[in-house]
Order: structure tokens, then sequence, then C-alpha cells
């Protein structure tokens, strides 16, 4: 029997690459998209090591190079059976300061893409009877001064999620995961990585008592694009280690 064949956007760093690897273990059939090709090489040599995979340079931002992504991945291995729609940035500036080409480039990437990969997919996924992991987070929901684009992008993300999931139902299940605080710097390119400067207070101030890491997010990925959360399209998945259910108080 064939593998099943994923697509991950934004899968040279963060939780994009550890879900990558993570899936490559799982005896998917991985293709990498990412428009940082230093980046999406070392992705693919750790996801290499793990099983089969694919490095696609991709800018989701432009239709033409998702739809050429998508196509050869189709030409390469003749299916989809999941699409993880990852890449995402942030350019946080004061709003008075935040350029209208600044917000359109983190709306392009983050909400843009996806529904470009989910278009160009979908008859694919349908095919398949596939699923789609959308990558919101905690930021649809609560804010930190200055990331007016990240967060609109992130809350556009978790509608798209379930507008997809009744277009696409029956054949194709949709949901989102919204991480919290992940500690993603292990996964970053290694011209750029750096060991996060994470303190006692950091980790406790977590219910669960510890800042997450990519691998709980690729956990959640791989139960939601499996047969074992058949029962379960247009939600979202929080994955925060509790903060988001934490009253706090200034003393």
């Amino acid at each position: 029997m064939d593998k099943p064949v994923v697509i991950i956007t934004g899968a040279g760093q963060g939780i994009g690459r550890a879900t990558a690897a993570h899936l490559a273990g799982l005896h998917y059939r991985v293709a990498l998209l990412e428009k940082d090709e230093e980046a999406g090489r070392e992705a693919l040599a750790e996801s290499e090591r793990r099983g089969e995979a694919l490095f696609l340079p991709t800018d989701v931002a432009g239709e033409k190079s998702v739809k050429e992504a998508i196509d050869t991945v189709v030409k390469e291995w003749g299916r989809i059976d999941g699409l993880v729609n990852n890449a995402g940035f942030a350019i946080n500036k004061p709003i008075e300061k935040l350029s209208l080409d600044e917000w359109n480039q983190v709306i392009g990437t983050n909400l843009t893409g996806a529904f470009l990969c989910a278009k160009h997919a979908a008859p694919h996924l349908r095919d398949r009877r596939g699923a789609i992991v959308n990558m919101s987070s905690t930021r649809r929901k609560m804010s930190e001064p200055d990331t007016e684009a990240y967060s609109a992008s992130k809350g556009g993300i978790f509608a798209l999620t379930h507008a997809l999931a009744i277009s696409l139902g029956p054949d194709v299940r949709v949901n989102s995961i919204s991480p919290g605080w992940i500690d993603v710097t292990p996964w970053q390119k290694a011209s750029e990585r750096e060991p996060a400067e994470l303190s006692a207070a950091d980790h406790a101030q977590h219910p669960v008592g510890r800042v997450g890491i990519p691998q709980d997010i690729a956990d959640m990925v791989a139960y939601l694009l499996s047969d074992r959360s058949a029962f379960i399209t247009g939600q979202d998945f929080v994955v925060d280690g509790g903060m988001t259910r934490k009253m706090i108080y200034q003393p």
C-alpha cells in the first residue's frame, strides 16, 4: 500500500520543521513547502533521516507558486492525503507605523497562503478523503500590543477553518490548532539558531509547568490527520499548557 502524502507549508523552521520530521517518522511521504531555501534544505535533510521527503521552494502568498508546488507533489507521488497550513510570520509595530505593505505581507502569507493551498489541494484531498490542519494561534482571541496584522491573520485562519470544513465536507475534514507559547529555537535554521533564554518563572506560569515545544503541536497535527479523528471537523484545538484558562491579577 502506498504511503500517505502530506504537504506542510513553512516547513523550514519551527513548528513546521518539527512536524515534517515527526510525520516522516510516522511513514508519511512529506512535501516541505518553504520560501527560505537555506532553511528548507536543512529541514529536508532532517526529514529524510526519518523517511521520504521532498523540498519545494514555495512562496505561499503567490498563487502560481502554490499551484506549481502542488502539481509537482501530485506528479511525484500521485496523491495528497493531508495539508498542514503552517506558514506564517509577524511584523509587530505600533499601528501608526505599520505600513499597508507590511500588513499585506503578513495577511498574504498567514491567511491568503492557507486559502491558496486549500484551493489547489482540495480536488486531490477529496479523492483521498483527506484532511487539512490549519495553524491558528491563541492570538486569535487575545493580544499583546502592536500585533494587529498577526492577530487578524490568525483570527482569519480560525474562521477559514470552519468555512472550509462545511464547504469540503464530508470528503475532507478541516481543523485548526491554536498554539500558545512554543519554544521553537532548537528547530530554527543553523545560521540563526540561538538558545532561548527561558527562566524558571517562564515555565512555572504555565499550569502544566513548562513552556511548550514543537513536538506538542506535531503530535496534535498527527492526530488530526489520522483516522483516529474521523468524527472531528471544523474545530480549533488550543495547545497552550493551560495559559488561556488562567486568570492573572496584578498584586
